[in-house]
């Protein structure tokens, strides 16, 4: 911690969004207890958490709208930890071996209003933990030219798709061909963004893409 940041947090003390506890803005013990992703996704999606579990929601709206930073890591950590689970069988039943990691991207509309990418700080974490180098992380290969309407602002699945179509871009392609890919993001509802983003990976020759979200 820098004294910049022992300064902030004397101004503004930082307490667990579950139990208020000091120190941490949302303590490992409460986000391990927290409610388990239970709706349907599809297989190759695996989100970690209930979007509709108070604690998750408001932790992920701290992040994206309130630059509260540090619950990327605290993500972070958690996902790398399923990641490591689900690798471990994967490389022994599918080959998924030496896997790229690829946030999802936002348009630079998005991106200068916010700042930063929730889901590239995410990637980033996992990647620090990820001592024995398993994985590549590649922020600039998958891209979003197009901006688009918030997914969440939209009801209808049909038009979630429409929204979404053709708003990813593949760059330096030769990096992904033959690769496996692991997609992550903060939150994923139908499924529309990793599916339009693993269609233009493919396209673009990639070998199997797999994706992880905070919370559904």
């Amino acid at each position: 911690m820098t004294f910049l940041d022992t300064i902030l947090d004397l101004i503004f003390p930082v307490n667990c969004v579950a139990c208020g506890k000091k120190g941490q803005d949302f303590c490992l013990s409460c986000l391990y207890e927290s409610r388990p992703a239970e709706r349907e996704t599809s297989s190759w999606i695996y989100p970690l958490f209930d979007y509709r579990h108070p604690p998750i929601k408001k932790a992920i709206w701290l992040l994206k709208y309130k630059g509260k930073r540090r619950l990327a890591e605290i993500f972070g950590e958690v996902i790398y930890g399923r990641i490591s689970e689900e690798l471990s069988e994967l490389a022994v039943f599918e080959n998924f071996r030496e896997p790229i990691l690829i946030p999802i991207p936002l348009s630079s509309k998005r991106m200068r209003e916010r700042g930063f990418n929730q889901a590239e700080l995410i990637c980033r974490k996992i990647k620090k933990m990820d001592t024995e180098n398993v994985f590549t992380l590649e922020n600039n290969i998958l891209i979003k030219p197009k901006d688009t309407k918030h997914q969440a602002q939209i009801e209808n699945r049909s038009e979630r798709l429409k929204n979404l179509t053709g708003s990813f871009a593949v760059q330096q392609k030769q990096k992904i061909q033959g690769r496996n890919i692991i997609l992550i993001d903060d939150v994923t509802t139908t499924g529309a963004t990793f599916n339009e983003a693993k269609k233009i990976l493919k396209a673009n020759g990639a070998k199997k893409v797999i994706a992880f979200a905070v919370a559904h």
